[in-house]
């Protein structure tokens, strides 16, 4: 037998469950925008040109790390300007860093009503490489300081570089954490397993939700990673929105996810494709459930039991 991970077992899409989202919709669709700070002259990073992390020049890697930081000082300002326009709620997935280092962008956010999910301290380290005590103390530091910055306990987790430790899932079940989007593995929500005694919100089933979060449906893998264009990323999105709800008739709700990076999506020239494409969306928004992740948890606590997999 291989080894397994033992948080959920196989379960195939037809023959689940039907049930819907809120107002009958069969799709629901989250924006996931990435608010990350990068420590200056060292750790990990997404790289536009080749740097430290990828054979590339040493440190201080000025290229990489002001790229990344254009993200937080001017592309997230107009990517929020775009959420306004087209009056779209986003889950943020929040580096605690960015509390001190950003503030006002944070404060934004959450002006609008925008769910504040816990991402970890920052992206230029990974938790998966920390000692169980040392990962613990991470998810209990970052998630207490959104708290002390008087916003509300976050419910979600990704952590950053979507790394995981054999003990992640545990670490935040028992930290409180209703749901993970680190596994993407499916396109409903799934119970995963834990050894927790509670289930993050009092549920008491020793489990955590697994909502889905796109790993194509991602500006960094298809734009820095695949080298894909404004256009292709956008049209790719439009692709993947339009055939799920071409599927809805097979009744199985599902869960869309976009995961968006201000320093990638917010440069001038990808924001006019990134608008054309969600505006073409949500020509069809009677049809879906625009959301935060965290709605989605809380929608399918109201679900009888047995109808998400686990």
């Amino acid at each position: 037998m291989l080894k397994h991970h033992d948080r959920f077992p196989y379960h195939p899409w037809v023959g689940r469950p039907r049930w819907s989202w809120p107002n009958g919709a069969k799709l629901a669709l989250y924006l996931g925008v990435n608010l990350e700070h990068f420590s200056f002259g060292e750790g990990l990073g997404a790289e536009l040109a080749p740097g430290p992390n990828t054979g590339g020049g040493p440190q201080p890697d000025i290229l990489n790390y002001a790229w990344r930081e254009y993200g937080n000082r001017v592309g997230a300002w107009r990517l929020l300007a775009l959420l306004d326009e087209l009056r779209l709620p986003a889950t943020v997935l929040l580096n605690s860093a960015m509390l001190d280092h950003a503030p006002a962008l944070v404060a934004a956010h959450a002006a609008r009503g925008d769910e504040l999910a816990g991402h970890g301290r920052t992206n230029a380290e990974r938790q998966s490489t920390m000692a169980e005590a040392e990962e613990r103390a991470l998810i209990e530091a970052s998630t207490t300081a959104i708290e002390a910055a008087g916003f509300p306990r976050p419910r979600g987790w990704l952590s950053p570089w979507i790394a995981e430790s054999h003990v992640t899932p545990d670490l935040l079940a028992e930290a409180g954490y209703g749901y993970s989007l680190n596994w993407c593995h499916d396109d409903m929500p799934v119970w995963k397993r834990t050894r927790a005694k509670g289930e993050g919100r009092g549920e008491g089933r020793g489990r955590i939700l697994s909502i889905p979060y796109p790993q194509e449906a991602n500006d960094i893998p298809a734009i820095v990673a695949r080298k894909d264009g404004a256009q292709q990323f956008a049209d790719m999105l439009v692709a993947d929105f339009e055939e799920r709800l071409d599927q809805v008739s097979d009744g199985i709700a599902q869960v869309m996810g976009v995961a968006l990076h201000p320093y990638i999506i917010g440069q001038p020239y990808r924001m006019r494709a990134l608008r054309g494409a969600l505006a073409r969306m949500l020509e069809r928004r009677g049809e879906v459930w625009v959301c935060t992740a965290g709605a989605i948890h809380d929608h399918v606590l109201t679900l009888p039991e047995g109808s998400i997999p686990r």
